[in-house]
């Protein structure tokens, strides 16, 4: 149900309602059509009003003129029922908060009636802010009892109100709600975003599309006849200027969703997980442990040896095979500056490309640097979309891969190190080209998306020499934490080095993808350790999850 404002009965005990009182300032309002006794003659036939119909409209004015300027005691008091007519008027004024109220009798249609009784018909405008103009006419009576008094009953302050009623505003634009693939409300705090106290957004989805959530809120609510005890509306008096929210469907799978969430529970360490679907680029699932930025699409991190992907396509391109020998020693010197492989670890003679791929060799990489000089790796990285802006329907990182300047700098980009940068969205998508065999641009709400980014297709047999080696990296290298979970899964593990201490921190990197289902994905735990021992659990717990 809306809610609605409203203020109790006077003399009744406050009661919790479904009504509730809008919170502002009164404004002090404009009074037109006080006329006054003298001012009334003049209005009149040239005989003029008798004695009784000429006091009756005075007394009948100064109650307009009261409640015009919102004393609803004085108004009150006017009346043959002050305590009444003060709780209505009070009710009335506080519920539409009007800016400007001008209250303007009609003295020439004064005219006695039975009883003795006088009456007059007015007319009310007000201007709601929230609700516009509203403009209505009633009739008040007075009677005498020693002295004229408003003959007060709830129909004066409007005709269509009854005893027990009173006016309220009714808030009738909803605010559209963001919601998943299947059109139910999506549950995912760091994508969705929050709305502040007043409800506009102001993080997330939320934010981004406040607009189209929000729908048009130029008069947002309308004035209602409502039941000052149950707070229910009886009828509506003005419409809505209002264009009510519209959803936000987003791509993501809210189970696929779940899993990676509660995949990311083992570790304390700030962690993302980040799912697309390869066929489509729809983005399935998009975690982050704690919440907040959604690190996921947004963040910016060094790649580590997940970005070998991008190298060895340069290499592939270039000539070589998977089964070309490939040497790996436990270091490579580059001008001074030595670069070697985790724990010091060296392949032995006669070890190929596919096995410094599958088991993270940087000494390889880095030693065949000459072969991916120049905008070779840059050339390389826009198969996967990299150098692209992204139109994903939401804030994203779209990854940065720069030409090297110098040899020092060539050799760290090989290993995904120096000034390239990707967040997990842009890794999961170069798993998911792997497993495509071409660039989808990751979407996260299609309904919103003006240009998708393109990228030329990989060769087939640079993607079959990709498939193999990220096979070759689960069932005997770096990615041994998903060697037992079904579908085939391919991977690469990474250890990106960041900061400046010693020894240098390092983010925890897997990406991969399902051979028996259109998954592809991306984990980064940030100085959470290297990439096989650390990521790859956490992948492991997602793939197994899938499968159950």
């Amino acid at each position: 149900m809306s809610r609605y404002s409203n203020q109790s009965n006077h003399g009744h005990r406050r009661r919790r309602s479904r009504v509730k009182p809008i919170v502002g300032t009164v404004v002090t309002l404009s009074v037109l059509g006080g006329l006054g006794y003298w001012g009334y003659t003049s209005l009149v036939a040239p005989e003029g009003p008798d004695k009784d119909v000429r006091e009756a409209t005075a007394r009948i004015q100064e109650f307009l003129d009261a409640w015009a300027q919102n004393k609803p005691v004085e108004a009150g008091n006017l009346t043959d029922s002050p305590k009444n007519a003060e709780s209505l008027v009070q009710s009335v004024m506080t519920n539409l908060k009007p800016t400007k109220t001008i209250i303007t009798a009609v003295p020439s249609e004064a005219r006695k009636i039975d009883g003795g009784k006088v009456q007059i018909p007015f007319t009310v405008e007000m201007d709601i802010a929230s609700a516009g103009k509203i403009t209505y006419k009633s009739t008040a009576k007075a009677l005498k009892n020693g002295e004229w008094r408003v003959e007060f009953s709830t129909p004066i302050i409007h005709p269509l109100m009854e005893a027990g009623q009173t006016l309220a505003l009714k808030t009738n634009g909803t605010r559209g709600t963001v919601l998943d693939t299947y059109g139910r409300e999506l549950t995912a705090p760091s994508l969705v975003g929050t709305v502040d106290e007043n409800g506009k957004g102001v993080s997330g989805l939320q934010a981004r599309y406040e607009k189209v959530l929000a729908g048009d809120a130029t008069h947002p609510r309308s004035v209602v006849v409502v039941d000052r005890t149950s707070g229910e509306a009886v009828k509506a008096l003005t419409k809505s200027g209002t264009k009510p929210g519209e959803d936000v469907r987003t791509t993501i799978d809210p189970r696929v969703q779940e899993a990676a969430a509660e995949a990311l529970q083992g570790t304390d360490k700030n962690a993302s997980l980040v799912a697309i679907d390869p066929s489509t680029g729809y983005i399935l699932a998009a975690a982050n442990r704690p919440g907040g930025m959604n690190r996921a699409l947004e963040g910016r991190y060094p790649p580590g040896s997940t970005f070998k992907a991008v190298t060895a396509t340069a290499l592939l391109l270039n000539g070589m095979k998977p089964d070309d020998e490939a040497a790996c020693p436990k270091f490579r010197q580059v001008n001074g500056q030595r670069f070697e492989n985790q724990k010091q670890f060296a392949l032995p003679a006669g070890s190929t490309f596919r096995d410094s791929f599958a088991k993270s060799c940087n000494t390889f990489f880095v030693g065949e640097r000459a072969r991916v000089a120049g905008s070779a790796i840059k050339d390389a990285a826009r198969y996967y979309g990299i150098g692209e802006e992204w139109d994903i329907g939401a804030v994203s990182y779209d990854g940065s891969v720069p030409v090297p300047e110098s040899d020092n700098e060539l050799a760290a980009s090989t290993i995904g190190q120096g000034k390239v940068l990707a967040s997990p969205l842009v890794m999961a998508a170069v798993a998911a080209t792997i497993k495509e065999g071409e660039f989808r641009q990751p979407v996260l709400v299609p309904g919103h998306v003006k240009k998708e980014a393109t990228a030329p297709k990989l060769p087939g047999a640079v993607v079959e020499a990709l498939r193999d080696m990220s096979r070759a990296t689960v069932t005997y290298g770096a990615g041994w934490a998903l060697k037992d979970i079904p579908g085939s899964p391919h991977a690469k593990t990474g250890t990106a080095e960041f900061g400046a201490a010693n020894p240098p921190q390092t983010h925890a990197w897997m990406i991969g993808y399902q051979e028996d289902m259109a998954l592809a994905w991306a984990v980064i735990i940030e100085d959470g350790g290297s990439g096989g021992k650390d990521a790859g659990p956490v992948a492991a717990r997602f793939l197994r999850s899938l499968h159950s």
